[in-house]
């Protein structure tokens, strides 16, 4: 079964052509399916077709969030919905053709677990969108280790299961292949169309290219040190501890041995020596919480640093199979 989410917010003009054009694509492909339309809080005639368009097809559901959360959140309303077991995230605004829906799917059949939409071709700005995503694709793709070309697209086909281990929040949509990537997914990139915008305004500028810079620290850290806060806070407390002490002792020497005034020949150098040493202490002890943090974390929601592909047994109670 196919579930595909889609996150709406003011997209009246594009509601109605996107459903008709999905639900041709959708029949084409033969599977069971089914549509879901997560409206975040639009303001414009949004959810007035939605409710028109759910009373006549049984297939279709509409998720209305109480205020507007964001893409990230309203996709991960969907995901929590959608009952398929290959789910498809795409954008309401019709950027995103359903027509390339059986390409992504041909790549899910083939054994991938996340088939990434690729906008070979893009239509937009190049100053204000296609310079920033390239620079920002790049540094996404080194700090993840994913070799995508595109992650801003949600344009994304994946696997259920493969989505039940990922927790979205912030602005992270953009990385859900590098999260599933910690338990083993295996991802793939699809040329994809980019047609233009038909009518509204993107709700995206060039502000939200720096936030990204701030989304990608947090991937990296998430996929070094998700389970090893500790080597990370570590590393940084062991070089501000060993500098301190070795400037303080320093210090301390030329104090004993030529009777030196401290403050008066080296009070910046002392100064720097003992707040190397207390950040040092500080960074080890942010690493000692995290740890704590992170042993509650998964012993409180019992949750396991590995996922298993298959069990092989002659055992059929404990034989588990996951699609390859």
């Amino acid at each position: 079964m196919l579930s595909i989410v889609v996150p709406i917010h003011n997209e009246e003009h594009s509601i109605l052509p996107l459903y008709d054009r999905l639900t041709a694509v959708l029949t084409a492909v033969g599977r069971p399916w089914e549509i879901l339309f997560i409206d975040d809080a639009s303001t414009d005639r949004s959810i007035e077709l939605l409710t028109n368009l759910v009373q006549t097809d049984p297939q279709l559901k509409v998720i209305r969030l109480r205020r507007n959360f964001g893409q990230t959140a309203a996709l991960q309303a969907g995901f929590h919905a959608a009952a398929g077991d290959v789910v498809i995230a795409m954008d309401g605004d019709l950027q995103h053709a359903p027509e390339d829906i059986p390409a992504l799917l041909a790549k899910i059949d083939e054994g991938y677990d996340i088939a990434s939409g690729w906008r070979k071709e893009r239509i937009d700005n190049a100053i204000t969108r296609k310079i920033p995503s390239r620079i920002a694709n790049w540094m996404m793709s080194k700090a993840s280790g994913i070799d995508l070309r595109d992650f801003g697209t949600t344009f994304k086909a994946y696997r259920a299961e493969v989505l039940k281990e990922v927790h979205l929040y912030g602005e992270l949509h953009r990385f859900i292949p590098a999260l599933a990537s910690m338990y083993g997914a295996r991802v793939c990139e699809v040329p994809i169309q980019n047609p233009p915008r038909v009518a509204g305004e993107s709700h995206y500028g060039l502000g939200r290219t720096f936030r990204v810079l701030f989304d990608i620290l947090t991937i990296r850290f998430l996929l070094k040190y998700y389970t090893r806060p500790m080597h990370f806070f570590g590393a940084f407390g062991l070089i501000g501890t060993l500098l301190g002490s070795v400037i303080l002792g320093y210090c301390l020497v030329v104090k004993l041995v030529y009777r030196m005034d401290i403050f008066i020949e080296h009070g910046p150098l002392m100064v720097a020596g003992a707040l190397l040493l207390v950040v040092g202490l500080m960074m080890f002890s942010t690493g000692l919480i995290g740890e704590l943090v992170m042993r509650t974390y998964f012993e409180s929601q019992d949750r396991r640093i590995y996922a298993v592909r298959e069990i092989l047994t002659q055992k059929p109670e404990d034989r588990v199979v996951q699609p390859r």
